[in-house]
């Protein structure tokens, strides 16, 4: 197995080697290749004694990865962008499901694939939940990352903050109303990349902050009529890696998941599971990872006929 890290975030994976090291896996099985994409990756990709890539990041990268691989026909594995939506149900916990909705968008700084980055809500309840979503964000105060009490930190590098940025400053032009935060909005510190935790109210669904992935702390609340334009919203990306729905009737909700074209969908704040299959559909990618679905992407089958 050979390991590229992120030139983003390396460090990690050096941690790793040394534990895979300590836990007595020989010499050669596990191998760490740092490196950007472009050179490193791209030479792994396309190495003829490598049979199978396994690749996590944007939808860009993973589209040429998938060209490079094709070359010598090995196998690839994507898990790539997301813009998942969570569904509130009319008749959902809207304090509890904007509460869990908004701390699920702001985790690791809103950097995550899984993020839920999209609220759906009755119309009726547009304005109830934009007042629960603003008074939750008031408690994500930026901060040092190595201060315990700090839940939200900076963006990976100054380009992903100028990314973020961008896409805010988007989000006003297209005609959303910042509730919270916003592209203008001080975060308050003056070492490290950080964006000010963000709120959009009055979303529509063909804005770019409803469409596209911003990997920062940005929260697109969106209205919706009846649960058949509710689906209809939620599957109208180009992503399907996660979703959420909050309904007070499980079966109700569990039924709304399943005409949700995302691979993982979490029903009432359902906890991750890591031995569940986890992958996207569309342009979040093909493959699974976790669990036995995971390990037989690395898998061959042989037939044997006697």
């Amino acid at each position: 197995m050979v390991l590229k890290p992120s030139e983003v975030a390396p460090l990690t994976a050096g941690i790793l080697a040394e534990i895979v090291a300590a836990a007595g896996v020989p010499d050669g099985v596990f191998n760490v290749v740092h490196g950007t994409g472009p050179i490193s990756g791209q030479a792994i990709a396309a190495h003829p004694d490598i049979d199978m890539v396994s690749f996590t990041g944007s939808v860009r990268a993973g589209r040429q990865v998938s060209a490079v691989a094709s070359e010598p026909v090995k196998r690839v594995a994507l898990e790539l962008g997301g813009k998942s939506a969570n569904v509130l149900l009319e008749d959902a916990d809207l304090t509890k499901a904007v509460k869990v909705g908004l701390a699920n968008c702001f985790i690791n700084g809103g950097q995550t694939c899984t993020a839920w980055s999209r609220m759906l809500v009755p119309a009726g309840r547009h304005d109830e939940a934009v007042e629960l979503a603003v008074a939750a964000a008031a408690k994500y105060t930026p901060g040092d990352p190595t201060d315990d009490s700090t839940r939200i930190g900076p963006m990976a590098n100054a380009a992903q903050r100028e990314r973020v940025l961008g896409y805010l400053r988007g989000g006003v032009d297209e005609g959303a109303t910042v509730a919270s935060g916003g592209p203008a909005a001080d975060p308050g510190m003056q070492r490290g990349y950080y964006v000010s935790p963000t709120v959009f109210a009055g979303v529509r669904p063909d804005m770019t902050v409803a469409q596209q992935e911003i990997f920062g702390p940005a929260l697109a609340i969106m209205p919706y009529s009846d649960e058949d334009e509710a689906v209809e919203i939620a599957n109208s990306t180009v992503y399907g890696l996660a979703g959420a729905v909050f309904s007070a009737d499980q079966d109700r909700a569990v039924a709304f998941a399943r005409r949700m074209r995302t691979g993982q969908v979490d029903v009432n704040g359902g906890a991750f599971n890591p031995l569940a299959p986890f992958g996207g559909y569309k342009q979040s990618g093909n493959g699974r990872e976790l669990g036995r679905y995971g390990l037989e992407e690395f898998c061959e089958v042989k037939s044997l006929q006697l």
